[in-house]
């Protein structure tokens, strides 16, 4: 038995070969290049400890911050027909579904739940940008009107967070026909007199500008979210011109009254709570886990004397 070959030499490979590390504990901020640690980022809603720059978050992760407790109730969206046009690019649109559904864990582009929010019932709306760039298909205007009949039926605001890319070109004329269905369903809202939320997260662009997501009684967006119909490049290239600093970022939109606010994602949960009970008609939340205070009877030799 060889005891260098066989014991001295793995022993030492084992103390100094390299330790496998998994490559999802840190992300890059891609605006100041700050390495964030995965629970940092994730406890502060993935916005850089550094800079403040907003990264995308999904549905899931928005909602288990915006619900009490983490606590809400999907809605059931209308299945619609899968690859209507049978249609192919270099993949097949199933193939693409597929690979989107296995990447995110998620059905598709968009999620709709209930719940409260600082005691305040609401129903929700979010769409997934990382699910084939949150493109507006047949499940995303299915999803839309199934969040306002949830609405109008329990009678309660919605709230509508938008990103994506515009319109989904594998369902053509079907995806434009979303922006007119959406509007429909947006007008059900104001009809049963309830209110209608949208937060604009970065990108919100395309078609999706152009119906649901600029039609809120509230237009709120998140810090230097790129909020356009045709994105800036494709505008420079048109007009030949050099665009204003900051043009269709969402702080430029504020400027010229296209936006109502921009809104920290820390500090969102609570503007929303404060707009939405002013929007009721209800008083202002309680603060706290306990329930408000009841006001104390009087004794009854006190009542006898009044």
């Amino acid at each position: 038995m060889n005891w260098i070959t066989n014991y001295v030499r793995p022993r030492i490979n084992s103390l100094f070969s390299r330790r496998d590390v998994p490559e999802n504990l840190w992300t890059k901020c891609p605006e100041c290049g700050t390495m964030l640690f995965h629970r940092e980022l994730a406890e502060n809603l993935q916005v850089c400890t550094n800079c403040g720059h907003h990264l995308p978050i999904t549905p899931r992760e928005r909602f288990a911050a915006l619900f009490d407790n983490g606590i809400f109730k999907e809605v059931s969206v209308p299945e619609p027909i899968v690859d209507p046009l049978q249609f192919r690019d270099q993949k097949k649109y199933p193939e693409r579904l597929k690979a989107a559904q296995k990447s995110t864990a998620e059905k598709e582009a968009m999620l709709v739940a209930e719940g409260e929010m600082g005691r305040t019932p609401i129903v929700a709306a979010a769409q997934d940008f990382s699910f084939m760039a949150g493109s507006m298909g047949m499940y995303v205007g299915n999803a839309i009107i199934a969040a306002a009949q949830r609405a109008v039926e329990l009678k309660r605001p919605l709230v509508l967070f938008s990103a994506a890319g515009g319109a989904r070109m594998q369902e053509g004329i079907l995806s434009l026909m979303q922006m007119p269905r959406t509007t429909v369903a947006v007008q059900m809202l104001k009809e049963a007199g309830l209110p209608y939320i949208v937060v604009l997260t970065h990108p919100t662009t395309g078609g999706v500008t152009a119906s649901y997501a600029m039609l809120g009684d509230v237009q709120i967006a998140e810090p230097n979210a790129l909020i356009c119909f045709a994105g800036p490049r494709v505008i420079e290239q048109t007009i030949r011109e050099k665009l204003p600093e900051g043009f269709q970022r969402a702080e430029y939109l504020l400027d010229h009254g296209m936006l109502d606010r921009v809104t920290k994602r820390g500090e969102l949960r609570d503007e929303l709570i404060t707009i939405i009970r002013m929007m009721m008609g209800q008083p202002p939340a309680v603060k706290g886990e306990l329930a408000a205070p009841a006001t104390p009877a009087l004794p009854a030799s006190e009542t006898s004397k009044a």
